[in-house]
């Protein structure tokens, strides 16, 4: 088949594609960029126009888009067993070896794991989990789940409704019942005046305290949490922060659910990011980087507390009636298991490690610019956030679309970031060298340049 041509393809993307996260009223004049093929760390469009990926796609490319050994592990899985359940006792090899291999990388230890497609799917499972936990144990009040403003944690019914974000809540009728937030975590936008990060962890700490006790303990059954909140603007907990927060979680008997969609699998300097910032969780999401994106996969592990009384419950009613037709997919578990094995073999924990500084020195260097508020990060994960004022910390007019208008121009020249609202993301896919951080830099050094410009 040939190639179409760019109008082709936009023409018939407007006319049939229903877009995600997309403003759909403004797509047939804004039209689609049509990514036709990827190599390394960038990816090209159907103009023949290259791209350097700087956001590993939605977070998740992490050995970027073309990786033979990921092709092989899928071509290979397809042509043994294409596909198959795990209902009913039913299993695989691939799902298998790919469990038993996540139990030994977690952060704590992990008694079971269950597979779902997506990050917004295992969330749900989470959120179901923490439910059936509770009618398990005998406490059939203790349902409320916490989680913060400006997280993100998907968008299903109960993941959307996790989530802490206005546009996955607004005229969708979230969030559903149950479902609380308290304070985001972002000391540059919430800290008082002279408030130091330990503080503004005390403070958010306590404020969550006087909620689990405004709302009754007995009620409160999960608080869950991204070690780096991802697309609320990589948010970078405060210090001591998650050290606070666990110690009333554990006076309350609240579970810890860690969100480590995006954080998961080397990102932030650790295989975990809940190792880098000391979470113990109850019940662990991961998804993207668990099979580098090539394939939909995801994984909730549980505690062996968590597992012993699902699992008991499950016997009284007969079954354990949730899951996915797609749960521990022998494709995708076989790619995963080959994504966790790159990792091993290339020590890409080492890499991230040896490039971090770089990395995060590369995006400091933008600290002093005039409208740069604010510059955070850990790892390869990274964020500018932009001001209109930055010594008073005043954002942008929202109509102005600040950050949109630095991600157009990063564009321009050929640099993919994703803009927030006024904070511009950072996720290179992990296998990105010190040259190709040091252009990255250039890139996005003149899209700003020119932005400035703009401003002046």
């Amino acid at each position: 088949m040939n190639p179409s041509t760019h109008a082709d393809n936009a023409a018939h993307d407007i006319a049939a594609h229903l877009h995600p996260f997309t403003n759909l009223a403004t797509h047939p004049q804004v039209g689609p960029l049509v990514i036709r093929r990827g190599d390394g760390i960038f990816v090209e469009d159907d103009q023949g126009r290259r791209y350097m990926e700087a956001m590993s796609g939605l977070w998740c490319a992490s050995l970027g888009f073309s990786n033979e050994r990921l092709a092989k592990a899928g071509s290979e899985a397809l042509r043994s067993l294409p596909y198959y359940h795990t209902f009913n006792h039913r299993s695989n090899e691939a799902a298998i070896a790919l469990a038993e291999k996540l139990l030994t990388l977690a952060p704590v230890p992990m008694s079971k794991v269950f597979f779902a497609n997506s990050g917004s799917e295992a969330n749900d499972s989470a959120v179901k989990l923490v439910w059936y936990y509770h009618n398990a144990i005998g406490k059939p009040d203790k349902k409320k789940i916490i989680a913060r403003r400006n997280a993100y944690h998907g968008v299903t019914v109960a993941a959307a409704s996790l989530s802490g974000l206005v546009p996955n809540h607004r005229d969708f009728d979230l969030p559903i019942a149950r479902i609380l937030h308290v304070d985001c975590p972002h000391h540059y936008r919430y800290a008082e005046a002279g408030e130091s990060e330990e503080a503004f962890a005390t403070r958010l700490a306590d404020a969550l305290e006087k909620r689990i006790l405004e709302e009754g303990p007995e009620t409160v059954g999960a608080f869950i949490a991204e070690p780096v909140m991802g697309a609320g603007g990589v948010l970078v907990p405060p210090a001591t922060y998650f050290e606070k927060v666990q110690a009333v979680l554990a006076k309350y008997e609240v579970l810890l659910i860690a969100d480590e969609v995006i954080c998961g699998f080397c990102r932030t300097g650790e295989m975990f990011g809940s190792t880098t910032f000391g979470l113990r969780p109850d019940i662990l999401t991961a998804a993207k980087a668990l099979s580098s994106g090539y394939v939909p996969i995801s994984a909730v592990m549980v505690s062996e507390k968590v597992h012993a009384a699902v699992a008991a419950n499950s016997g009284k009613i007969g079954t354990f009636g949730h899951g996915f037709t797609y749960s521990g997919h022998p494709v995708a578990c076989a790619i995963a298991l080959e994504t966790l094995q790159v990792y091993e073999d290339e020590n890409i924990l080492a890499h991230v490690k040896t490039l971090a500084p770089r990395f995060q020195q590369g995006l400091q260097r933008y600290a002093a610019r005039p409208h740069v508020g604010e510059v955070r990060g850990v790892g390869l994960i990274g964020a500018i956030e932009l001001a209109a004022d930055p010594a008073r910390r005043t954002p942008f007019d929202p109509a102005q679309k600040a950050g949109a208008r630095v991600a157009e121009l990063a564009l321009e020249q050929g640099l993919i970031v994703r803009a927030m609202g006024d904070a511009v993301a950072f996720c290179p896919p992990l296998v990105i060298s010190a040259a190709q951080i040091d252009e990255m830099f250039e890139r996005f050094d003149r899209a700003l340049v020119g932005f400035e410009a703009s401003m002046a």
